[in-house]
């Protein structure tokens, strides 16, 4: 008796084992999740952060420069350096070797003009990390459509699985009624058939709703970080977004701010405003490529602390400092076309960036388009997919009670069975529809 119990405990914890792994997750959980887990996103932000740093790095290029220098070293012996006078018999030494050198520096360089080269190469920088900003917003809002894509698809697929299963019941219900009246030699054995070949044709379909759910939920806690064997509970249904999505009417119209639906997407996009500071990247990019065209001035000044000092005369062994200061002058007279040619690369670059403008400006008028226009048939097709499953259902209600009354065909309810299902799943598939196109419009605007 005392070595069941442990079973028995098991064999309870088993079911509670799974209670626990189902996780409840509404949409804005899902979507807080993923930005938070998405490998993806965490890579967008370290480009940006890469942007500032390099935004950083070329500010730091305008300001003076200090460098701290030492070393030592071992010369050969060589003679001292000696004259000889009528006077003395012996050479006299006039400066003495020495063989340790030790020297300290400190190093100023400040560049005064560059040719623009600087200020440019800055801004450019910038008007990239700019971009780079909005590169991440545009992921994120890529992110956040494929979060919503991978939920509702997991909403479709356990919609269709539970409609499966009520079309399951009811083919059931109705091959009861077939095989009694068959008892009853009031059907032949064809009709018996017939229904059972309607059930096992719908187990069929079951059996790939099951599949499409284990895919869809494994695809959503994928995307979501979340262990593939998750079982996630979705508690946002599409029927409640869809009281909340513009009316069709709306959709075609001017938004509350008085701009219509594209002038908000050509003033939101992120990408969009992203081009913008490509563009003038690629411009503050020609100004520096033109940069050679200058001369290049900077300011230096140096200290030195040597062990023996050259200027020094004659030399001692001791350390003695020194300085200087000056300006420094350069302008290249002739490069074989080298600035020419870089100047001819950057002008290129910019019309390539004017021209991704063009194409993305173009490609949200038909995402914005097709957005809108996708939204007011979702909710067309919601009013009439509702309509077809009260029809369908009222309609195999009443089929099935003449079939009952034996004053209609198994045929007959076999039909409004399929009728059932394909306008259970037809409305399904609309309440998806129109909770999908309103995540695209809200994409194609921008938000």
């Amino acid at each position: 008796m005392r070595k069941s119990i442990p079973i028995v405990f098991a064999l309870l914890l088993v079911p509670l084992a799974a209670l626990a792994q189902k996780k409840p997750l509404s949409l804005d959980e899902a979507i807080a999740t993923g930005l938070e887990a998405s490998p993806a996103l965490h890579a967008s932000r370290m480009r940006v952060e890469a942007s500032s740093a390099k935004t950083r790095e070329l500010a730091a290029g305008r300001l003076p420069s200090l460098k701290l220098g030492a070393g030592y070293s071992r010369l050969s012996e060589v003679p001292p350096f000696e004259v000889t006078l009528p006077i003395s018999p012996n050479p006299i030494v006039v400066s003495q070797n020495y063989f340790n050198n030790w020297n300290l520096r400190v190093a100023v360089q400040q560049p005064l003009f560059t040719g623009f080269r600087l200020e440019a190469g800055t801004e450019s920088a910038r008007m990239l990390e700019m971009s780079a900003g909005l590169d991440l917003d545009k992921d994120r809002s890529e992110y956040v459509f494929a979060v919503k894509n991978a939920y509702w698809g997991l909403a479709r697929a356990r919609d269709v699985e539970a409609v499966v299963g009520e079309t399951i019941k009811q083919v059931q219900e109705h091959l009861k009624d077939v095989r009694a009246f068959f008892g009853q030699g009031l059907l032949t054995k064809d009709e018996v058939l017939r229904a059972e070949l309607q059930l096992s044709t719908t187990e069929l379909m079951a059996i790939d709703a099951r599949n499409a759910v284990e895919i869809a939920r494994t695809s959503l806690n994928v995307l979501l970080g979340f262990p593939i064997d998750t079982d996630v509970d979705l508690t946002t249904s599409a029927e409640s977004l869809a009281s909340r999505a513009p009316a069709a009417e709306d959709a075609g119209g001017e938004t509350p701010a008085g701009r219509s639906l594209i002038d908000t997407a050509l003033a939101g996009r992120p990408e969009l405003r992203s081009a913008e500071f490509r563009i003038k990247a690629s411009e503050a990019g020609l100004k520096a490529a033109r940069a050679g065209w200058y001369p290049q001035v900077a300011l230096a000044g140096n200290v030195y602390y040597l062990r023996p000092n050259p200027r020094l005369m004659p030399a001692r062994d001791r350390f003695y400092g020194t300085w200087d200061i000056g300006i420094a002058i350069s302008f290249d007279v002739w490069n074989w076309g080298q600035t020419k040619s870089q100047a001819e690369q950057a002008k290129a670059q910019l019309a390539q960036a004017r021209d991704a403008r063009k194409l993305l400006e173009d490609q949200a008028v038909l995402d914005v388009t097709q957005s809108r226009l996708g939204l007011a048939r979702a909710r067309d097709k919601i009013k009439v997919s509702g309509e077809a499953v009260g029809q369908a259902d009222e309609n195999l209600r009443m089929v099935t009670e003449r079939f009952r009354q034996g004053v209609a065909l198994n045929a007959d309810v076999l039909d409004a069975e399929v009728f059932l299902l394909q306008a259970k799943m037809a409305r399904t598939q609309a309440a998806i529809d129109l909770a999908l196109a309103q995540a695209r419009l809200e994409k194609a605007l921008g938000n």
